[in-house]
């Protein structure tokens, strides 16, 4: 079967060679563009302060990579000598991937269960939220789209802000930095052409981003996607692809063995 991997084009070659080696025909279609911040400055002050913090949250590997690129040379935090004040949350097995590649410490990682139906911020919630006390502060490392360059919002990011919304319920602080941006990516013309066969042809589409949906929208103008499959990570991005006009859905955890199962599922 034809899979179209549409995460950015890092983790694209990942999933793509692994679904290659699995027996599936799979091609790599980045539909997020990764770029480091659009402002630096911001992300070095957070290192500099990061020592007022009782954790980190990051909303994924991109987001640990970038903040990671920009450490300081000497910053005594999320290592092996500061895990016992600072913790690393993080939604699932790529951003935990991503922290030990940063050298950080396993004990200082608070994740959900690896065996859980979601990676998402509701689950870690659920691991974490038992630490969270009134005063207790976390800093949310996350990224901006490309509007939100353009604007002020460039500074915090934007996005889902449930995790923020339940710490400051619990009595605790939630700030923001940006550590990477996202965009919207220059399709070549054969890439078009791929995406308008795959959108008839049988093919199945691999979500795991609804930004990535809308930019394949926005760059196939009217194409129709009625004959379009799609297998998405979350309900939200099911949610997405359903009002896109994709239709057949299928929602599948986000890892390689659920995602290879659901798309078979489809044939």
């Amino acid at each position: 079967m034809h899979v179209i991997v549409t995460r950015p084009k890092q983790e694209a070659g990942k999933w793509v060679s692994a679904l290659a080696e699995a027996g599936f025909d799979a091609v790599a279609l980045p539909l997020i563009g990764v770029l480091p911040p659009p402002n630096p400055d911001a992300v070095h002050a957070a290192w500099q302060r990061l020592h007022t913090y009782d954790a980190v949250m990051f909303v994924s590997g991109n987001a640990v990579d970038h903040f990671f690129a920009l450490k300081p040379a000497v910053a005594p935090v999320l290592d092996a000598q500061g895990a016992i004040k600072i913790r690393a949350f993080v939604t699932g097995p790529g951003s935990f991937a991503a922290l030990r590649r940063a050298q950080v410490d396993a004990s200082a990682i608070d994740m959900p269960d690896r065996d859980a139906g979601q990676f998402d911020s509701e689950a870690l919630w659920a691991v974490v939220k038992a630490r969270v006390r009134p005063g207790y502060r976390i800093l949310i490392v996350r990224g901006a789209g490309s509007a939100e360059v353009q604007s002020d919002a460039a500074a915090d990011g934007a996005g889902r802000d449930w995790f923020a919304d339940q710490v400051r319920a619990a009595g605790g602080t939630a700030e923001f930095v940006v550590s990477y941006q996202r965009r919207s990516p220059e399709l070549p013309p054969n890439a078009l052409t791929l995406a308008q066969v795959a959108a008839v042809d049988g093919s199945v589409w691999l979500f795991s981003s609804s930004e990535a949906i809308g930019n394949l929208v926005a760059a196939c103008g009217d194409q129709s996607w009625a004959q379009a499959k799609a297998v998405v990570t979350h309900s939200r991005i099911a949610q997405t692809a359903r009002a896109a006009g994709f239709g057949v859905v299928c929602e599948s955890r986000p890892t390689l063995p659920a995602l290879m199962a659901s798309i078979e599922s489809l044939e």
